[in-house]
């Protein structure tokens, strides 16, 4: 592989970290997530129509950019490193992909340029706290028992009036009070011969109930939707088989992810490497003591080891290989890392909870518990790689 940016890639990652430096301060940052959307519509439209942010890795012929999931892997590494407040991960991450993989012809050309232009968010609806399950993240599930159905909790679908309804509730989703598109996983049929299929379901559609959650990383916000008899159209037909839809999805996912969590871990050391070089105790900088600079020193290799491993999960997502799940596991522990000592090292103030350190910190947290844990993603990898397994006689 040839481990060099394109000037493409590169001019993309410039002018993304010019744009958020500028409009997305920590004050900026504390704001949006304070209203009720958590985001700033404001800022999504300017990110849509300067870059085409929502559309990046959309075909052209949807109105989108035309790039691969490389580019939208490193797109989030810039939006990572502020926590930009947009539906990023949620809208073109999770949701535009399982439209293009499944939509029928019409369903594409009726919502995805509305998505690449960032006139419509979208968010992906799974039931229970199962998203990473559904993902093929750690573990698989042939059968998709997570999406429940029926007596068993989550979302049941049954036909009505020569369409769909939806019935259920989902508690942990993505932007999903705000978002003007819900792609919902549902069991349809029978119990005997119950199947995963996933619906489109507006925002605003009749028996449809959005709640915002308070949720522990507040800059990656979610909402609870319960849904009674609510209209819903099918994506693509009943012969569009969703859980390897799913399954593909995840590992494109934990790139873009992983990518997002090494440009967290980067921005919250570098933070703190200036802090010590300032901060005097004893009549010196805090930095030039040899076991600050050790504790820096090893952080610094972890999130240097967790970019390249990002970086090669998001190339190789774009060749449809997987190292997604392998990559995130080791962002996700750079970042915690680097916020936690972050933290430490700012010393009092570090330990106040209006200090930024703490977002990125609930950052780490919050993803793992998403969309880990760290050492169900490895275990994952491992069964996959058949790295355990005994070798024949």
């Amino acid at each position: 592989m040839d481990a060099r940016f394109t000037d493409e890639q590169d001019e993309i990652r410039r002018t993304l970290r010019e744009l958020l430096g500028k409009r997305c301060g920590p004050e900026e940052l504390r704001a949006a997530v304070d209203t009720p959307a958590g985001h700033d519509p404001a800022l999504w439209t300017t990110l849509a129509e300067q870059l085409g942010l929502p559309g990046l890795a959309l075909p052209e012929s949807y109105g989108g950019v035309g790039c691969t999931a490389t580019e939208l892997a490193l797109a989030c590494e810039e939006t990572g490193r502020i926590l930009a407040p947009t539906p990023l991960l949620a809208t073109a991450v999770l949701a535009a992909p399982l439209l293009l993989a499944l939509g029928t012809d019409a369903q594409r050309a009726g919502l995805l340029p509305r998505i690449a232009s960032g006139g419509l968010t979208a968010a992906l609806a799974v039931p229970g706290p199962a998203l990473a399950t559904a993902l093929g993240l750690t573990g698989h599930d042939r059968h998709g028992a997570w999406a429940g159905g029926g007596r068993s909790g989550g979302v049941q679908a049954r036909r009505a009036e020569g369409g769909w309804q939806l019935y259920g509730q989902v508690d942990q989703v993505l932007d999903g009070h705000s978002a003007r598109l819900l792609v919902v996983a549902a069991h349809a049929g029978g119990f005997a011969r119950s199947r995963v299929l996933l619906f489109l379901v507006r925002g605003d559609a009749t028996g449809l109930t959005r709640v915002r959650q308070t949720a522990l990383d507040a800059t990656r916000p979610q909402g609870r939707i319960q849904l009674r008899h609510v209209p819903a159209e099918l994506l693509g037909d009943e012969t569009a088989d969703a859980l390897p839809a799913l399954a593909r999805l995840g590992d494109t996912a934990a790139a873009c992810l992983a990518a997002e969590a090494v440009g967290a871990a980067g921005r919250v050391l570098e933070r703190t490497v200036e802090y010590v070089g300032q901060r005097e105790q004893f009549g010196r900088p805090v930095g030039s003591f040899q076991a600050v600079k050790h504790r820096l020193a090893d952080a610094y290799v972890q999130v240097q080891a967790a970019r390249s491993a990002a970086y090669y999960a998001a190339w190789a997502a774009a060749r449809e290989e997987t190292a997604g799940g392998l990559a995130l596991a080791q962002a996700l522990e750079a970042l915690r890392r680097a916020a936690a000592e972050g933290i430490q090292l700012h010393g009092g103030i570090g330990f106040t909870w209006e200090h930024e350190a703490h977002l990125y910190f609930k950052r780490a947290a919050g993803d793992e518990l998403l969309f880990g844990p760290v050492h169900r993603l490895r275990a994952h990898a491992a069964d996959a790689a058949h790295v355990f397994e005994e070798a024949g006689p």
